[in-house]
């Protein structure tokens, strides 16, 4: 008895080992909100990461018009001290970031949350998502359909010997004009900021209807990436016009 209970602690002891060696970093998201027109959306992604240890937070702004990232962002920050914390360097990119357009801007226009599907989900579609697009009830607007889809793409001159990599594309289905379906991104190549990106998943869609050009939207897109102990996660999005 005392042997099986000694090699019962034993192996959950190693288990356990087994699943912390095997510890990817997946980013938490923050909405930070749209600018008063809806013509800038911007968020953060933070954490701390795997292998280093050191917490980092990134933000970014995004012309919804365009889709694009306002010149000199996203803004970066990492602290290279494992003994730092992670709002110390979410103050940090906090304070690099007030030239584009204020916090109190940002928190004044969040928007409406529309879906959000955690990476830690596993009984949503990854790969769809239909919304009432704002909390009306009954709906006044028309659903918004948003579909992913993954297909390979290498990266030219890095990621070598690391397994499939993948790019995206992502479609809006008109629910009002017979499933009309429109491109809103699709990739050509692998930008470097992605690393190495093993595959994607929509994680949540953002609205905001009181800007001047009429109501926009951002698609959270997660993407899964190799990491130094398991796999990573981070966030990108899609922006555009509802």
């Amino acid at each position: 008895m005392k042997f099986a209970t000694l090699f019962g602690i034993a192996g959950i002891a190693f288990l356990s080992s087994l699943t912390a060696a095997h510890c990817g970093d997946v980013a938490e998201l923050e909405i930070l909100g749209f600018s008063h027109d809806g013509g800038i959306f911007a968020f953060e992604e933070y954490g701390v990461q795997d292998g280093s240890g050191f917490p980092y937070a990134n933000r970014y702004y995004i012309d919804t018009k365009t889709d694009k990232f306002l010149e000199g962002t996203p803004v970066r920050a990492r602290i290279d001290d494992e003994s730092a914390t992670v709002a110390a360097v979410r103050r940090k990119v906090r304070e690099g970031s007030q030239i584009f357009i204020e916090d109190s801007e940002l928190s004044e226009n969040r928007g409406h949350m529309a879906a959000f599907n955690a990476v830690t989900e596993l009984n949503a579609d990854p790969n769809r998502v239909v919304v009432n697009p704002r909390p009306v009830f009954p709906p006044i607007d028309a659903p918004v359909e948003f579909r992913l889809e993954q297909f390979p793409l290498a990266a030219e001159g890095r990621c070598e010997g690391l397994g499939d990599l993948a790019g995206f594309r992502l479609l809006r289905i008109d629910a009002v004009e017979n499933g009309r379906t429109v491109l809103l991104h699709e990739d050509k190549a692998l930008p470097q900021s992605r690393n190495c990106p093993t595959g994607y998943r929509i994680g949540g869609v953002q609205t905001f209807f009181d800007g001047k050009d009429g109501p926009v939207y951002a698609v959270l897109v997660a993407v899964q990436g190799i990491g130094f102990e398991g796999p990573d996660y981070r966030w990108i999005a899609v922006t555009g016009k509802l």
